[in-house]
């Protein structure tokens, strides 16, 4: 059975809980994603939906998930599976097409040599992400028009979300994160992220339960500095040691509250005027903010000022 990743004999009480752990998983997953996509109305009745495939876990998962909600979904909508075969060396060309003929799913191969360019524009040990994603942007949205997809959607989970936010944070000097639904760069799509509210830990599993047919990255994948993965590890680090603290950092991206930040273009500052009413975002300049207890925050040194 797929949930068996071992020749060893199982027995028969952990072969039920395996199965009983991967069913509570499944379920989870599509109602996380369900979630997303009714919070944000990011798949509507009639919509041909493109699934960009890397071969990763990420966008396996998203067409996994996708085809399981469509079959009780109350709208219909039409799933094709995309995937941008890059001229790669070594990439096993066949592995998708077969996998995808298996399942039944509508899908199209575009085959366009984006590694020979990126090889050649950007210099040995640099980063290859940032020219490597525009050129597939490009050439996506051109196949998007061509089999008249209405919705683009990419394996981007809440992980990916919250590191995109801390990475324009550190480096970027931007409170900037990356969007459950967007207009694409080109103005003609809608980009979408059904898995915007999906931990990475549970597309890890739900992948080995699934035993995806896996295709490792030989560009951006094989660089083992990025920025993006050592802010990575620094969440897997934090969700370790204190659970809930990336939920709560994740919910802290619907919670925006622009008074209180300090970017006057998004809030009036300077004609801020006394109205003489009391306002539920009002100023609590004269109390000390209501934070857990030290205790809750362990890793953080409280300083004694005397």
């Amino acid at each position: 059975m797929s949930a068996v990743w071992t020749n060893e004999v199982v027995p028969p009480a952990r072969e039920r809980k395996i199965e009983r752990e991967a069913h509570k998983l499944e379920k989870r997953l599509c109602r996380v994603v369900g979630e997303a996509i009714g919070d944000y109305n990011m798949i509507e009745h009639g919509d041909k939906v493109m699934v960009c495939l890397s071969g990763g876990k990420d966008s396996y998962g998203l067409l996994d998930i996708l085809l399981r909600l469509q079959r009780r979904a109350p709208v219909g909508f039409e799933l094709v599976a995309v995937n941008l075969d890059q001229n790669q060396p070594g990439f096993p060309a066949h592995v998708l097409p077969e996998y995808l003929e298996r399942l039944g799913v509508a899908f199209h191969i575009e085959n366009r040599d984006t590694y020979s360019v990126v090889k050649d524009k950007i210099p040995e040990g640099k980063t290859m992400c940032s020219l490597c994603s525009r050129l597939r942007r490009g050439i996506l949205y051109r196949v998007a028009d061509e089999l008249g997809a209405t919705k683009i959607a990419l394996g981007h989970h809440r992980d990916d979300m919250l590191q995109t936010f801390f990475l324009n944070m550190f480096f970027g000097g931007k409170l900037k994160g990356m969007p459950p639904k967007l207009v694409s760069d080109d103005g003609r799509h809608i980009v979408i992220r059904p898995l915007a509210y999906a931990p990475e830990k549970d597309l890890v599993r739900w992948a080995e339960h699934r035993q995806f047919p896996i295709i490792p990255c030989t560009l951006c994948g094989s660089q083992e500095s990025l920025q993006r993965k050592q802010v990575a590890e620094m969440l897997r680090e934090w969700d370790r040691k204190y659970p809930g603290r990336v939920d709560t950092m994740f919910t802290a991206l619907q919670n925006l509250v622009p008074s209180h930040l300090a970017d006057g273009t998004h809030y009036d500052f300077k004609g801020l005027k006394v109205t003489g009413l009391a306002s539920e975002d009002g100023d609590t300049a004269f109390d000390p903010p209501e934070l857990p207890d030290a205790n809750f925050l362990p890793g953080l040194q409280v300083i004694k000022i005397e």
